[in-house]
């Protein structure tokens, strides 16, 4: 089973570590399980032309094989102007529809203020919906302030919650695909 985590941020590290935790928990939880992340700041994903996937550039192609072949996925989004980041919403604009059908499809965001906690649930789940993704029940909100100095995750309530998200994703997965 292949779990790729997506951070939808192009500056920063906070959303790439969030997601990169929500990866290690899970491979705590299944040693077994086979874990990638993609880093959008570190590909040239291109604007959505309504054109056909192979017509884009090799690093557009790249990234969006990796997210259609993962069994199941987890996006994370900084939180912008109360919405997910643009960089996150053009890739997921590449992903055919359907194409999430039978995966779960977890969210975290990261964000300044607890005033943006919601703006997942309301702006990213219906996109992933759309897609016939499976989302969790549980998604975690990463405020700056459970960042320490070296900007590592340092708030247990935090950190508790990831590992819950990644409980509840395997275990929907094991049973979605045991179906």
């Amino acid at each position: 089973m292949k779990l790729v985590g997506v951070s939808g941020s192009l500056i920063g590290s906070k959303t790439s570590k969030s997601v990169f935790e929500v990866l290690n928990a899970a491979k705590k939880i299944n040693p077994a399980i086979e874990t990638e992340l993609v880093d959008l700041k570190d590909y040239d994903v291109e604007f959505v032309r309504g054109i056909p996937l192979p017509s884009y550039n090799g690093d557009t192609v790249t990234v969006v094989n990796k997210i259609l072949t993962a069994d199941l996925l987890v996006f994370g989004t900084p939180i912008y102007q109360a919405s997910i980041s643009g960089a996150l919403k053009n890739l997921l604009d590449h992903i055919p529809t359907d194409s999430f059908k039978s995966k779960v499809t977890a969210i975290v965001s990261t964000g300044g203020s607890d005033k943006h906690f919601l703006v997942a649930e309301y702006h990213l789940k219906p996109i992933l919906s759309f897609l016939k993704g499976v989302v969790p029940n549980g998604s975690v909100f990463v405020q700056n302030a459970a960042f320490n100095e070296d900007n590592e995750i340092s708030d247990p309530d935090v950190l508790s919650r990831i590992k819950l998200l990644s409980e509840e994703m395997l275990v929907m997965q094991k049973s979605i695909s045991s179906r």
